[in-house]
This record gives C-alpha cells, structure tokens and sequence, in this order.
C-alpha cells in the first residue's frame, strides 16, 4: 500500500526525488494512460486507444509503449527516446483535493534526487510538477468526456491487434478498442458539427492516423528480439 501524504514545507523539507525516466523507477509500462492535450504529441510516437478500466469497466485513452506486461519500447538507459506522457512525468505525485500529495514509499524518493524544496520554497523541480498538475487535473476530466461521447454515440470498436517476429513468436492483444469509422462516416451532420465545435473531430482523427504507430512498434519489437538474440549467439 503507497503511503500518501500532503505535501508540505516542514515535513518533507529534505526530500529529494529522481524524475529521470527508468524501469527501476516504474516507466516500464506497456499503457499509459493520455488526456486529450497529449493526443497530438503523442500520436507522433505511439497507438493511442481505448482500454477498460479493471475496477470500473468504464473506457480510458493511453498510448500502447509495448506488447508484454511491464514493457516500454521507448525506454533505454539514457531515458525514453520520445514524448514521455504526463502519466510517467509525474512520478510520485498525486492529488489531494486541492493539495499536491507524495508517495513516500515511493522508490523516487532518493538522496540522489532532485530537491523538492530549496529555503523552505518550493524548488525548480517542484514548481514543474505543480505546473503538470495544472494540465493534468483538469485534463483527466475533458478527457473522460470526450471518451464518454465516443461511446455514446457508438464510435468504439474493439481492435485485435496481432504481430508476428523474426524469432517465430507473435503476440495477439485483445481489450483494446479505437474508433469505428465506418460509424463515424454514418454520423448525421448535426452529430458532426457537435463533434467538430468541441474539437472531439481533431481528437478522433489524431486517433485514427495514431494506429499507423501499431507496425511502427512491431518493428521496434522485433530490433529488440534481434538484438537480445545477438547477444546470446556472439
């Protein structure tokens, strides 16, 4: 269980904490969730699609980074070599009503790390988490309705994504869903025009042309089978 406390000048006054980008330190995600602010950037590197929340049942966003469990394609020992979602930037911080909260379990929190407060003040390193938290927060919420309005209107479709490797072996990913264009070509115009007044059109299309990313990270996968393989034979 992580325990949550309300961060605070006093209490945590020599806490440092390392915000690199490392598997060690849990960026070695396989989906990360997305709001919709991150859908144009991110689309550039990654599938961006719909999963089920296990506890709710209710449809999230995320970038796929890879295939198996506990794996980001992206992530090296110099960091991650693209975009870096929000999700993953804000390490062990989170929310508490209007307060910025830390994990102090976290494996973050570090002697090596970066100061979270400098004089009693919050530090460089600190004021970009709060600055995080401004789009985050508000973020998550434009996002779930954006996805309830796909849903609502019949726009999710499940996708069966299956990849096949130079080493024989292939992953088929199941549970994940992206947009029906044949559904959203069959919109009425009235529907359309909502969509495009919300800027939920640019949202979906930035979707669409993200799945070009899905043989992108195949074959990002397979170097990766290719290289451990190297190494085993050399």
């Amino acid at each position: 269980m992580p325990d949550i406390a309300v961060l605070n000048s006093h209490d945590h006054r020599d806490l440092r904490v390392r915000g690199e980008a490392s598997a060690r330190l849990g960026d070695n995600q396989r989906f990360v969730p997305l709001i919709a602010g991150e859908f144009a950037v991110a689309g550039a590197h990654y599938p961006i699609l719909l999963t089920k929340d296990a506890n709710t049942g209710g449809f999230f966003a995320g970038a796929m980074l890879g295939f198996d469990e506990g794996e980001n394609l992206f992530l090296d020992a110099d960091g991650m070599t693209s975009y870096r979602p929000l999700n993953l930037q804000r390490g062990p911080f989170f929310t508490a009503g209007e307060d910025l909260a830390i994990d102090l379990d976290s494996p973050r929190i570090d002697a090596g790390g970066e100061p979270l407060f400098v004089d009693g003040a919050p530090s460089a390193y600190l004021n970009s988490m709060m600055q995080l938290f401004r789009d985050l927060v508000p973020g998550v919420e434009v996002t779930r309705v954006f996805v309830e309005t796909l849903v609502r209107k019949k726009l999710v479709e499940p996708i069966d994504i299956t990849v096949s490797f130079d080493d024989g072996g292939k992953r088929i990913l199941q549970d994940l869903y992206t947009v029906d264009q044949d559904m959203l070509k069959a919109l009425p115009d009235a529907d359309v025009l909502d969509l495009f007044r919300r800027n939920y059109l640019y949202l979906i299309y930035t979707m669409i042309g993200s799945l070009k990313q899905i043989p992108a990270l195949g074959r990002r996968k397979n170097q990766r089978i290719l290289d451990a393989t190297a190494g085993l034979t050399a």
